[in-house]
């Protein structure tokens, strides 16, 4: 059903868009459409793939959701008529704005209760989604020689063996959680996501002083805090 109604409301907006008769709003709606369903399928390529990369890990997340955050800022200034400055300014908002909630989500899925989250936690690692802080975890443990492991298992084999079984059989979620936390995955991930919120702030310097850069500039703020 929410599926549906997504569906729904986004056709609903393509509907909108050819009433103004306005195609630069169609061409920023069809691009960012064809990058969300790209992202989609690049993501189902990527499933189970323990040797994801930080750079193939933030495409993911451009694609799925940074796009999406950039082309609604973008469309604002579409239809405020404002210049080539201000619409590559709120894009740029939008893009970073995007990465640092897609962060503070996978950060989510590692620290949240499922009350908070509204989904059992870890659900992307049973999904077969290997996320940038588990990638962090991942790297942080292998140049630790050894710092990570859990009895005689390693990060990387606990990580696998879940991929593998798409639950929590021979792994408990504790030790992927333990695995995330002891490898200072999560401040590091979260040092990531202030630096893009803070680049969602600096590229509002080309806007005038009034209300509405002023709520932009608590979105950022908003994203970070979000518990669920």
């Amino acid at each position: 059903m929410s599926v549906l109604a997504g569906d729904w409301l986004y056709m609903q907006s393509f509907k909108l868009a050819l009433q103004e008769r306005n195609f630069v709003i169609l061409d920023i709606l069809i691009g960012l459409t064809q990058n969300m369903v790209e992202g989609e399928l690049l993501q189902l390529t990527c499933l189970d793939r323990i040797d994801l990369t930080e750079a193939e890990a933030a495409d993911l997340s451009y694609r799925k959701t940074a796009c999406l955050f950039s082309g609604c800022a973008e469309l604002g200034a579409v239809l405020a008529d404002a210049d080539d400055s201000v619409r590559r300014a709120l894009a740029e908002y939008g893009h970073q704005a995007g990465l640092a909630f897609q962060l503070v989500d996978d950060l989510l899925d590692f620290t949240a209760s499922s009350e908070k989250l509204g989904k059992p936690v870890l659900s992307d690692l049973k999904e077969g989604k290997v996320t940038l802080p588990l990638i962090f975890a991942l790297q942080n443990g292998a140049s630790q020689n050894g710092g990570s492991h859990d009895g005689n298992r390693s990060g990387r084999e606990l990580v696998a063996a879940v991929l593998r079984e798409k639950s929590f059989q021979s792994v408990r979620s504790e030790q992927i959680t333990k695995l995330v936390r002891e490898s200072g995955a999560l401040e590091r991930s979260r040092r990531l996501a202030v630096e893009y919120s803070n680049r969602a702030k600096d590229s509002l310097s080309v806007l005038k002083d009034s209300e509405f850069r002023r709520a932009l500039l608590a979105v950022p703020d908003f994203i970070l805090d979000r518990e669920s």
